[in-house]
């Protein structure tokens, strides 16, 4: 009966990665009008999801089954915990509108359960941790060389480039779903891999089917919101902003280092944004902004994981306290998170 739960919540989990990260890939081809209809977009997001899990996705379900904490500590029971608390993480944060990382909401959820059993590789947590930072600043940089570069040069005639630049922007596009496939596709199974439930050939494979078909039946709406988003960049810098995150992305997967993709892409649009008009308020307020997700997304889970270790594995009941007071401090700093940004908006509003 656990291992049928362990299961339920990975495809679960993995069904919501597909559709709330995966799907976004293909939003600067979707809005820039390079794909006119949504589910076209959806299913060349599913398929470059599900190559990108099944070519490379291995080397990341490594470090989240074993890189992290010993495989040996793993049980159907823990695996259960590090699932349902990432899970509920990211749930308990899209109730009060706070974007968390899955990829660093699992990593806590992971160093949670090794917390609670004084069993974590610390110098291979902390070169994850310090990619966490690293990636989003090369991708800025290197979204600022472009976008200087491109704003240097004369703008072509459209008709000329218009066909050319629509199918870049798809491969781009496919490119950052092929990423995020190798990438987080890990968050979902590599606990059921660390704990041998299944082995990392099939896992890749049944991972990256779930967040593709997440992505395809509930990414209707994220590609929407991308794509409209995506509205004041050209189709050119839509390019670089695809490419810069999926390589850098790509990159990480091949050693195995599981990084946030909506961080790195976001520094990558700050990065044009900057080289376009230089650093304005609303750019030091996300990254600001995205400064708090980080510390916020692992803290949380791990806080949970921790909790749900000593409460439910363990039968503490201390740690029941620890975990509810840990929850409502780590909820009081979302809110304020929330609360604040609110406030800018109203005063921007005012203004």
């Amino acid at each position: 009966m656990l291992v049928y739960i362990a299961f339920a919540i990975a495809l679960f989990f993995a069904m919501n990665i597909g559709a709330s990260g995966a799907a976004a890939a293909m939003g600067v081809s979707y809005g820039s009008g390079a794909i006119k209809h949504r589910k076209v977009a959806l299913v060349i997001c599913a398929l470059g999801i599900l190559l990108g899990a099944v070519i490379g996705g291995g080397e990341v379900v490594k470090t989240i089954g074993s890189g992290i904490i010993p495989e040996s500590i793993l049980t159907v029971e823990l695996v259960i915990v590090i699932l349902a608390s990432a899970t509920l993480s990211l749930f308990f944060a899209n109730l009060i509108g706070i974007p968390l990382s899955t990829s660093e909401v699992t990593v806590g959820s992971v160093v949670g359960v090794g917390i609670a059993y004084q069993s974590v590789y610390i110098q291979k947590l902390l070169i994850v941790m310090s990619f966490w930072v690293i990636v989003p600043i090369i991708s800025f940089v290197i979204a600022f060389v472009c976008g200087w570069l491109l704003k240097k040069k004369k703008t072509p005639t459209q008709q000329k480039w218009k066909k050319p630049l629509a199918v870049l922007v798809i491969a781009t596009g496919f490119f950052e779903a092929f990423s995020a496939g190798m990438n987080n596709v890990a968050n979902a199974v590599g606990p059921l891999v660390g704990a041998g439930m299944i082995s990392t050939s099939t896992g890749v494979i049944a991972g990256g089917l779930a967040v593709a078909v997440g992505a395809l039946l509930l990414g209707d709406r994220v590609i929407e919101t991308n794509g409209k988003k995506i509205t004041d960049f050209t189709v050119g810098e839509g390019c670089i902003i695809s490419g810069t995150g999926a390589s850098l992305v790509t990159a990480a997967s091949v050693f195995g280092l599981p990084v946030p993709l909506t961080q790195v892409t976001t520094s990558s649009i700050i990065g044009i944004g900057a080289a376009k008009s230089g650093f304005t308020s609303d750019q030091r307020q996300v990254i600001v902004q995205m400064l708090k997700v980080w510390v916020v997304s692992p803290v949380f889970s791990l806080v949970i994981s921790y909790g749900l270790v000593k409460l439910v594995v363990e039968t503490d009941f201390y740690a029941f306290v620890v975990l509810i007071s840990g929850c409502i401090a780590t909820y009081g700093i979302l809110s304020l998170i929330k609360t604040t940004k609110q406030k800018q908006e109203n005063q921007k509003m005012t203004a």
